[in-house]
């Protein structure tokens, strides 16, 4: 009998804006591999709620910057979370903000990106379980940038170096009883060849499922 947790991967295979799921499925799926299972899709209406609350996380990379999520996909997954399910956000999966309520639970909105470059990350708050062990590293990323709202309790993990000075790379917070984390990195499948990253995404997936 498998007893590891499930974990709902959605993005976008067949019509992305700009991240395809191809091959970021495979990375994570082998990510997660010893402590779940992930079941990828680019069906929406995994969110209803119905649909999602067999799952421990969702783990968002969907590209959808036009906002095709509807009220009752957004009502399911709000309900999710606050019931205590666990929400990661990688990169371009922050697109759920184009509806107001999920932009208000994820904390902040993309505003913009400067070029891909490489990019220094330091931790900002070591003794998080999501950030446990990681050191600071460079790797080359979208260096996205965010505006946060006032009523979030966000705690910012990890920062990275702007011409302008730090900023907010990952972050997680509480929302009801579930727990959310949002990583900036993720651009691209080579993002995830990383070692680094790769065991801060899986500490992010188990701290969001309440392995930790």
């Amino acid at each position: 009998m498998d007893h590891r947790k499930k974990a709902l991967l959605l993005g976008d295979y067949t019509h992305p804006d700009w991240h395809p799921l191809q091959g970021v499925d495979a990375e994570i799926s082998r990510i997660f591999h010893d402590t779940m299972t992930v079941q990828c899709s680019e069906n929406r209406n995994m969110l209803l709620q119905e649909n999602i609350t067999g799952f421990d996380v969702c783990i968002s990379y969907m590209d959808d910057w036009k906002g095709k999520v509807s009220p009752q996909q957004t009502a399911g997954l709000l309900s999710y979370v606050s019931n205590g399910g666990g929400l990661v956000i990688i990169h371009n999966g922050i697109s759920l903000q184009n509806r107001y309520e999920l932009k208000q639970m994820i904390g902040a909105k993309f505003l913009h990106h400067p070029a891909y470059a490489p990019l220094e990350f330091t931790v900002t708050a070591e003794s998080h379980p999501v950030t446990e062990g990681i050191s600071n590293f460079t790797m080359e990323e979208e260096p996205y940038q965010f505006e946060f709202g006032s009523f979030a309790e966000t705690k910012i993990l990890l920062e990275y170096q702007s011409e302008e000075g730090p900023k907010p790379a990952v972050w997680a917070h509480r929302y009801g009883v579930g727990r959310i984390v949002y990583l900036m990195p993720g651009h691209h499948v080579p993002s995830f060849a990383h070692e680094t990253y790769r065991k801060l995404l899986l500490q992010a997936g188990k701290w969001a499922a309440r392995y930790v």
